[in-house]
């Protein structure tokens, strides 16, 4: 990675109000709290309702970011959306975040790479500007999931939540917030998670055409692993660092057991690991920027801080970053 020349200068949140417990989850499937507790570390997950989209929980994601850091966003050039559940397939969520926040001089793209697609808006935006192609850039990864779940499926709907956050990334000529990174994709197993649109086949396999989020979890769970594990050594390395001297680590929340596996493969402790599963499920581009905020709410990251994100998730894409925390 170039020198970068990009800082993050706020972040921001939001979760529906709505709250899907284990509890509710039994009335609706054959579960209950104590198998999907002891199989992924979930205890309850947020469900927007029938009127609430991805951009309206974007915006609600940014707002919180401006009250937060008192920040001016009409000198923004650029918004990128991080999400797999767009509004419409055209116009892009950026756009409909771009006219609900009123700025003028903008740019506007949706990113789609599944559970990596924030640790990638992240990554493209520090391009942009460490490039001097733009000076300001808003990054959200926002998920309503529950709008592609299959709540008969009890594999995959005690897994999913909706939820967004934000994140605000600045031109800096000094004390850059990014250090290194390390992206990939095995599309040749794709077709261990998607949710299908307009193909029917992947790789020469025939797909369930339901619209929904289908998912062959223990071909993910290997492969994330396998990947996430040996990427975080890459991604500290290209830094000039060890694990030994990352502060927090930041995975993409999809399955505590997976978290806790990719700690143990990887000797780097539990307790300096960052999530926000537990609450809010598996928010697919949404976890990271959501365990951000916790870590901030928590008073667990500190300016200065070394903390590793790592994305990883349908394409089978993944993306880690080395940071340095400047909140």
């Amino acid at each position: 990675m170039s020198a970068s020349k990009a800082r993050i200068t706020a972040i921001g949140s939001y979760v529906p109000e709505r709250i899907l417990t284990n509890n509710d989850l039994e009335k609706m499937v054959d579960t209950n709290d104590e198998w999907i507790v002891k199989r992924t570390g979930i205890k309850e997950r947020r469900i927007a309702n029938e009127k609430e989209y991805t951009s309206d929980l974007s915006y609600k994601a940014v707002r919180n970011l401006i009250e937060q850091y008192d920040k001016t966003i009409d000198d923004v050039d650029l918004i990128i959306v991080c999400t797999m559940t767009p509004d419409y397939t055209t116009p892009s969520v950026a756009s409909n975040l771009q006219a609900k926040l009123g700025i003028k001089n903008a740019g506007a793209i949706d990113l789609n790479a599944a559970c990596a697609g924030f640790t990638y808006g992240l990554y493209v935006a520090n391009g942009l500007i460490t490039a001097g192609l733009n000076k300001k850039v808003l990054v959200v990864g926002a998920e309503t999931l529950s709008k592609i779940t299959d709540f008969t499926d009890r594999t995959t709907c005690i897994l999913f939540g909706d939820g967004a956050g934000a994140v605000l990334i600045e031109y800096v000529e000094d004390q850059p917030s990014f250090i290194s990174s390390h992206i990939g994709s095995e599309g040749e197993g794709g077709q261990h998670l998607y949710c299908t649109n307009l193909a029917t086949q992947m790789n020469g396999i025939d797909l369930l055409g339901n619209g929904c989020i289908v998912q062959n979890g223990r071909e993910v769970y290997k492969w994330a692993i396998k990947t996430v594990t040996s990427g975080m050594k890459i991604v500290a390395e290209k830094g000039s660092l060890s694990l030994d001297d990352i502060d927090w680590f930041v995975p993409h929340s999809a399955n505590l057991r997976m978290i806790e596996s990719i700690c143990e493969k990887s000797n780097f402790p539990i307790e300096q690991t960052i999530f926000s599963l537990v609450h809010y499920g598996n928010t697919s581009a949404a976890t990271i920027p959501l365990s951000l905020a916790i870590g901030v709410k928590e008073g667990k990251l500190k300016a200065g801080d070394n903390v590793l994100l790592y994305g990883f998730g349908g394409g089978l894409a993944h993306a880690g970053l080395l940071i340095k925390w400047s909140l």
